[in-house]
């Protein structure tokens, strides 16, 4: 049976948004953060799972559904937790955490494939440079991945409440944050990445972000691959949210 649902987030208590979808959410709280898990109901023992970021009261939205039921109908469950505005700070990668356990604690895989959309992107990779060997691959819809980019140029007020500090302290140790500088340990466990990423993006500049990211991870062994989008921006479009090759990047890694 299919079910038509609402999948909600909310800091009050959920307001619908509409979402079709062929699996009803499972939602739950760890700690004050609001998570949910779509069950793809796999018979697979591993349970594999999608990581996606940013949930926030508006992600994910009905542009997700084309992928999200690719990966439902291939078994694979999709899951996330509303940690806020958060941009990597120590305190909110441990929340992450908090949530990593309270799914493999209730049987999903112990490495699930990370999916950073824009600012969830930072979200995912400051978590996954931390935990190396928890992660099966890496996938991003123009993801902000450096620091000093989309966050310090456009949202510096949330990346400062986040690392609770004032502006001077958090200019002096940025880069001690910053998860282009941190990934040698996700190259040496083999966790392959895939981005697709806009040229034309000029919020979250492909340059900044997605390309250092390529080149370093190359250039450490690691496997990094991205599909440049000619002409298009941050922008919803099938190009990004109805991706073939994101889509069978997460798949084929969520079920090796």
């Amino acid at each position: 049976m299919k079910f038509i649902c609402l999948l909600v987030f909310s800091f009050l208590p959920f307001v619908a948004q509409a979402h079709r979808l062929e699996y009803k959410p499972v939602e739950f709280l760890v700690g004050s953060s609001k998570c949910f898990v779509l069950d793809a109901n796999s018979s697979n023992q591993n349970k594999p799972w999608v990581w996606y970021a940013p949930t926030l009261p508006a992600h994910p939205d009905p542009s997700h559904s084309w992928y999200i039921d690719k990966l439902l109908e291939k078994g694979i469950s999709f899951a996330g937790c509303d940690q806020g505005e958060v941009r990597g700070s120590p305190k909110s990668v441990d929340r992450f955490t908090k949530f990593y356990k309270e799914m493999v604690d209730r049987g999903y895989s112990k490495q699930p494939v990370l999916l950073g959309q824009s600012r969830g992107g930072l979200m995912m990779l400051s978590w996954a440079v931390q935990n190396p060997n928890k992660v099966k691959a890496f996938a991003g819809i123009y993801p902000v991945l450096n620091l000093r980019s989309w966050p310090m140029t456009r949202n510096l007020s949330s990346t400062l409440a986040d690392f609770e500090m004032d502006q001077d302290t958090f200019l002096k140790t940025v880069d001690l944050h910053n998860p282009i500088h941190q990934l040698e340990g996700l190259a040496q466990a083999k966790v392959p990445l895939f981005m697709v990423h806009g040229d034309s993006d000029r919020i979250v500049p492909l340059e900044e972000n997605t390309e250092i990211v390529i080149n370093r991870y190359t250039k450490l062994g690691g496997e990094a691959k991205v599909k440049v989008v000619p002409g298009k921006g941050h922008q919803v479009g099938d190009d990004f949210f109805k991706s073939k090759e994101l889509t069978e990047f997460i798949i084929q890694h969520s079920n090796h």
